[in-house]
């Protein structure tokens, strides 16, 4: 298979360029990006890859341009954010391409709007379009269908994630990311039902692999909205995030209004960039947890999955590993349309991929006991 990587250049997009390079099946990797340079970096940093690998100079502005570039692929695996300002038209770009498309996008309304939008044009095309192949969301949905599928009546999913500051690898568009689930209106499913809340609205402690108890605050993440389409006996779903000490300032400034536009979002993100990347330290490590609540055996049980991984790290490869099972054509589901992961990827395909690349998948707290 070929797969164009849009924003290859960039923290996540890089990692999946990694990881593609060295696939058996994978051909032909292209790092897509405006910054050629980054790209040319990144595609030079790899020693003797398996696949061929090319860089592909593309502005997401030109839609006419990034048209051409996809039709030259199998699959676009696009880790270009922020996805607020670029998913739809890179699902829109990869139609009118006719190329199967998987993001990290985990922006909420940004998944909303390609499910409303693009979902019944990618069924009469036959394009497969997959939103939300990261860590969070990502590896918390297919753990949401690993464990939905191993209850009666799926009823409650609670998803937390751990992202620590400190983590000094973090780009612009990240931080911009950051700023933007903090510091907007926010979905939560409640009750059966779709409502809004401020982000940082309520907040609890967690108890996380490895960290031990995170306060964690409820963000804008887009399995809210996904979650329901695939799992009818949804009542409630919950997702809560934790950047760990320091960041109660943080979610109050978001709260009060300072990241509302994306020109203050930029600006301020520039600037932690800058810091952070002045700073000491390596990318550190977090963590994420998801419960299901639900009938099994006639009583009310709550199954847990949970691990710990860096985020470049989890978030890219879980982009490489949804690509490659989408160029293989390795879903549960047939046809085109738009997807997120729970709806599409068997779980113990998936981890089973994401175990062989160093990400596991446990069943306790303590990670003794892995499910796949």
């Amino acid at each position: 298979m070929r797969v164009v990587v849009l924003g290859g250049a960039g923290e996540m997009g890089s990692r999946a360029v990694e990881d593609l390079a060295f696939s058996p099946e994978v051909e032909e990797v292209a790092v897509a990006d405006r910054d050629t340079a980054g790209a040319r970096r990144v595609m030079d940093a790899l020693a003797d890859p398996a696949a061929r690998l090319t860089v592909r100079g593309v502005d997401a502005a030109d839609h006419d341009a990034l048209v051409r570039v996809l039709r030259d692929y199998d699959v676009a695996a696009s880790a270009l954010g922020p996805f607020y300002l670029f998913e739809s038209r890179l699902v829109a770009a990869s139609l009118e391409a006719g190329t199967d498309y998987v993001s990290i996008c985990d922006d909420w309304s940004a998944t909303l709007d390609v499910m409303v939008r693009f979902d019944e044009r990618a069924r009469e095309a036959g394009v497969r379009v997959i939103t939300g192949c990261g860590a969070s969301p990502g590896l918390s949905n297919v753990a949401a269908r690993l464990l939905a599928d191993k209850l009666e009546r799926l009823e409650r999913m609670d998803v937390y994630v751990f992202v620590p500051m400190s983590d000094s690898s973090e780009g612009v568009a990240t931080i911009m990311h950051t700023l933007f689930v903090y510091g907007v209106t926010v979905p939560v499913f409640r009750d059966g039902v779709m409502e809004m809340l401020p982000a940082g609205a309520y907040r609890m402690k967690v108890e996380f692999p490895a960290f031990g108890p995170v306060r964690v605050w409820n963000v804008g993440h887009s399995e809210p909205v996904t979650l329901p389409r695939f799992f009818p006996h949804l009542r409630e779903v919950n997702m809560m995030m934790g950047l760990g000490r320091g960041c109660g300032p943080l979610v109050a400034a978001g709260r009060l209004g300072l990241f509302k536009t994306p020109r203050r979002r930029e600006v301020i993100s520039r600037a932690a960039a800058a810091l952070m990347r002045s700073g000491r330290g390596a990318s550190m490590q977090g963590a994420l947890r998801v419960d299901a609540t639900g009938l099994k055996d006639g009583c009310t049980v709550t199954l847990t999955a949970c691990g710990t991984g860096a985020m470049r790290d989890t978030t890219g490869t879980a982009l490489s590993v949804g690509a490659q099972l989408l160029g293989k054509g390795n879903l549960t589901v047939r046809g085109g349309g738009v997807l997120a992961p729970e709806g599409c990827f068997d779980p113990y395909e998936f981890f089973g991929m994401m175990r062989e690349r160093g990400t596991g998948v446990y069943a306790d707290l303590a990670m003794t006991e892995a499910w796949c």
